[in-house]
């Protein structure tokens, strides 16, 4: 039994078709992301699931039920946002116990998963504490608690840290893993960061336009993209893409860490931007036309305007035709 089963879902708003024959099978536990770029349909896809959006055509299953016409709050899961939409004359206690009492559970059931979900997410010493009195990153786990309470079939994670600083994420990116570790509850999240992605997926959906590119786990995606799009999308800095020498109208696909610095090679160009990051230097080369970006290990000085010239292995590059499928030996 799959944890969520999506058949065939479609989505139009009037004449629009925004989410165009989606499949997918969810394991029990798994922790799957989707992401693709801005109106890509991921977080349209996130509330079809939760029943925020009615499906145009298609079924969902969840846990072998079919809930495809079934009310959200009869769907058994729970869903978290990017907004922590918490009740301000509620404390955390009060906030995160809600559902529960609206619900109607009895009241011992209620103080021991609120017990297990404060001690879960670190909240303890602030059950007593209205959402005023808390950081961002207190907040988000707050609502996640609220979530956690219900013991779903499933979680929905609506972009959740995108309110949060760079080290609040990470921090809450390790607690939402550590989580899933600990409840083995399958969790769909949606995300345009691609870092959330790759370090917290078991697989990763990629959208584009309302359709799904590919599914894999997130180092599959990474070596063995399908496209070009997939290609291009995960990675950071992105994948170069080049003329193929030896087939005209096709291209080449290789990443920035890929290239080397080389007395001889079939790319020269010159050196037109730095960046310093301490740990890694990014190299931006334009070609040509073509802008190449180059990454090194540790820290490297470079002149601007200076000529350089790049190699790399060609067992290392991806290849592609005109319309952007991947050719594979």
């Amino acid at each position: 039994m799959t944890a969520l089963t999506l058949e065939n879902i479609t989505k139009s708003f009037g004449k629009t078709e925004v989410l165009k024959d989606i499949s997918l099978d969810v394991e029990p536990g798994e922790f799957v992301v989707f992401v693709g770029p801005s109106g890509c349909g991921k977080s349209t896809l996130l509330r079809v699931i939760a029943g925020l959006e009615d499906a145009s055509a298609g079924s969902i299953r969840i846990m072998g039920r079919d809930v495809t016409r079934v009310p959200p709050a009869k769907r058994g899961l729970a869903m978290v946002f990017q907004s922590y939409a918490l009740y301000p004359h509620l404390d955390v206690a009060g906030n995160m116990s809600l559902g529960l009492k609206q619900a109607g559970e009895p009241a011992d059931l209620i103080a021991e998963r609120l017990a297990e979900a404060a001690r879960m997410l670190a909240l303890e010493p602030y059950l007593h504490r209205r959402p005023s009195e808390l950081s961002g990153g207190q907040r988000q786990r707050v609502a996640i608690g609220r979530a956690v309470v219900r013991q779903p079939d499933l979680f929905l994670f609506d972009e959740p840290l995108s309110n949060l600083d760079a080290a609040l994420r990470m921090a809450t990116r390790v607690e939402i893993a550590r989580l899933h570790r600990e409840l083995g509850t399958a969790i769909i999240y949606v995300t345009h960061d691609q870092t959330e992605a790759m370090t917290l997926a078991d697989r990763i959906v990629v959208l584009r336009d309302g359709r799904i590119e590919q599914v894999g786990r997130p180092m599959d995606l990474y070596n063995d993209p399908d496209n070009r799009f997939v290609a291009g999308f995960l990675g950071a800095p992105a994948m170069n893409f080049l003329p193929d020498p030896a087939r005209p109208g096709l291209s080449l696909g290789i990443r920035p860490e890929y290239l080397r610095v080389a007395e001889t090679g079939p790319i020269t160009g010159e050196v037109a931007h730095v960046e310093r990051l301490g740990s890694d230097t990014n190299l931006l080369v334009g070609a040509g036309e073509q802008m190449i970006t180059l990454r090194l290990f540790g820290q490297h000085d470079f002149r601007l305007g200076a000529a350089i010239t790049l190699d790399y292995d060609p067992a290392r590059a991806l290849h592609f035709d005109a319309e952007g499928h991947r050719i594979r030996p």
